[in-house]
């Protein structure tokens, strides 16, 4: 932020901002005097408009028109006290609801939902696993032809299903006793040393003729406890990007909704504006870095450590023109609700 702006030109830009906002029109001089308190003339006004504009903080669509604020001065907005809202009143409602949802994947479906419905734009929430994540339990059930069901639990919340194929027939009972050795024996344990030690012990010729170690293996083999730690991302409401005016053409419309079709785009858009480092809410204003097709487009996102080891980052994609303070507190909220919950 430049901090080298007067306070009242601060406070002239801010209110470009707001107005702009409200109304998507170029604001005039006269329409700022009208909104302030004090008896700042419009002439006066002018020219600290025109101090901005020379600065790159407002821009002049035509001659006799109004002036619109830039990225910058969106961005300048944002990350001022300005775009300070809360959103309290209903976070108690948001815990309720969110509570109900025991996995890190769970809530962070709920969480994209959650996000556009509070603020009308396009919510991005990705769930990103503990790099060392640890056994909670495994359940198995026995399907039809063979198949058996795999379900892995990880204390951060996580639930991986996977469907085994298995050559020699096993009852619902020797699923209950796999189930039950690796959750009495390795619950608690990280999965890469569940592993190795599973490594260990299917080697060793004795598990030959151990028929439950046997059949453990032929589980193990097939992605027991051995799946990867890739992100799951869950985005809602890119039909709200729909009659925005992005000034793009029909085909670079198609571009964008494209690109957010990509589960691996996203998540690099999420790793490009938002620093896992930080657990404040960030903003982007303008995002031509990722794709051109977005150059009008901002991102509000948090990125949340979460009790269990994994973390959540959650954004909110919108127009340049959005309600940053409102956007900006139900990213907020909704972060502390998150990491409130239990793991």
């Amino acid at each position: 932020m430049d901090q080298a702006l007067p306070q009242r030109t601060i406070e002239v830009m801010h209110a470009i901002v707001q107005c702009y906002v409200e109304t998507g029109e170029p604001v005039a001089s006269r329409t700022i005097a009208r909104r302030r308190k004090d008896n700042l003339s419009p002439a006066t006004i002018r020219n600290i408009m025109a101090d901005l504009a020379d600065l790159g903080y407002l821009d002049q669509p035509h001659t006799s028109a109004g002036r619109v604020p830039t990225a910058k001065a969106f961005q300048h907005f944002a990350q001022s006290g300005a775009a300070r809202a809360s959103l309290d009143s209903s976070a108690e409602r948001l815990r309720e609801e969110l509570v109900h949802y025991p996995s890190l994947e769970q809530r962070a479906e709920y969480a994209s939902h959650v996000l556009t419905t509070l603020t009308r734009n396009v919510g991005i929430v990705a769930a990103i696993p503990a790099s060392a994540q640890l056994l909670d339990q495994i359940e198995l059930v026995r399907l039809s032809e063979g198949r058996v069901l795999m379900v892995v639990v990880t204390r951060d919340g996580l639930v991986h299903n996977q469907v085994a194929y298995v050559q020699e027939p096993l009852q619902q009972e020797d699923l209950v006793s796999i189930r039950n050795y690796v959750n009495s024996n390795f619950s608690g344990w990280a999965l890469t040393t569940i592993r190795t030690e599973l490594d260990i012990l299917l080697r060793e010729e004795r598990a030959l003729y151990d028929g439950l170690l046997r059949r453990l293996h032929s589980l193990y083999s097939q992605g027991l406890l051995s799946f990867g730690h890739a992100p799951r991302i869950y985005l809602e409401g890119t039909s709200n990007l729909v009659g925005l005016d992005l000034h793009l053409t029909r085909e670079k419309l198609r571009e964008l909704f494209r690109t957010l079709e990509e589960k691996q785009r996203l998540i690099d858009l999420l790793d490009q504006f938002l620093d896992a480092r930080s657990d404040e809410v960030q903003v982007q204003v303008g995002l031509e870095g990722a794709h051109p097709a977005m150059r009008e487009l901002s991102l509000i996102g948090l990125s949340l450590h979460l009790p269990g080891g994994g973390e959540t980052r959650m954004a909110v994609l919108g127009p340049m023109r959005m309600n940053y303070p409102k956007v900006m507190a139900a990213v907020a909220q909704l972060g502390r609700v998150l990491q409130s919950l239990p793991q």
